[in-house]
């Protein structure tokens, strides 16, 4: 049986509506968004404070956003998001346009579908 998926870090929801959430969220050394992908929406994250790792897959990759630095992760790519080194890191989380939908992802075992292409 799945988990239920808890929001890791401190929240703070500045706008949420049936297309689109804008959210500040902070992560604690150790806390994680943990791996999954969506098919419908865009995940863009700006960094606010302390350094913001982005670990992706198809292919993959890491990237590391300072402040004021920012990444737009496709649909159909899982991701995970961290933060980088021993320090907090504060970012906005904008998820849209489409309605949420969230797929959890073991990164072990993840093969990228035949035919489904990022948008």
């Amino acid at each position: 049986m799945t988990e239920p998926y808890v929001r890791a870090g401190k929240i703070n929801w500045i706008a949420k509506g049936s297309n689109v959430g804008v959210q500040e969220r902070t992560l604690a050394p150790g806390q994680v968004i943990p791996w999954h992908y969506h098919t419908v929406i865009t995940d863009t994250t700006y960094c606010l404070e302390g350094t913001v790792q982005i670990e992706l897959l198809g292919p993959s990759e890491r990237v590391l956003l300072s402040v004021g630095q920012s990444c737009a992760i496709a649909t159909n790519r899982p991701h995970q998001i961290t933060p980088h080194g021993d320090v907090p890191c504060r970012m906005l989380l904008v998820q849209g346009v489409g309605e949420y939908d969230r797929h959890p992802v073991d990164p072990k075992t993840w093969q990228p579908s035949t035919g489904t292409a990022s948008r």
